[in-house]
């Protein structure tokens, strides 16, 4: 398993494969640089906090894009200044790399 998560892109998913067990979804949560939580080892989720409501517009607009260009979509909850990511893959019912990959990259837009 490559641990350098930035380098992958996004594969498509039409079902067909199992979902991550528990002991992959630790492994690969090793490889974030920042704390997401595991719901019910299925989903993937951070709360990102912003100052005004304007960036966290413009911070889901970047993810936005970002999801585009992997063909992988998060759901995203927006609460004035804080923005709630749920990243798993709807196809398969629980999580994929795609998952991650996807998270790896969204904490990059953080710096």
């Amino acid at each position: 398993m490559d641990t350098d998560l930035l380098l992958k892109r996004c594969v498509p998913c039409e079902g067909g494969v199992e979902p991550l067990k528990e002991d992959a979804i630790v492994t690969y949560m090793s490889y974030l640089k920042t704390s997401w939580d595991v719901v019910e080892n299925k989903k993937i989720q951070r709360i990102f906090e912003f100052k005004y409501f304007t960036e966290s517009i413009d911070f889901v607009n970047k993810v936005a894009d970002l999801a585009n260009s992997e063909g992988h979509h998060p759901d995203i909850h927006i609460f004035y200044n804080k923005v709630t990511i749920e990243l798993w893959t709807h196809a398969i019912g629980g999580l994929s790399e795609n998952d991650f990959i996807l998270a790896r990259k969204i904490e990059t837009m953080l710096r």
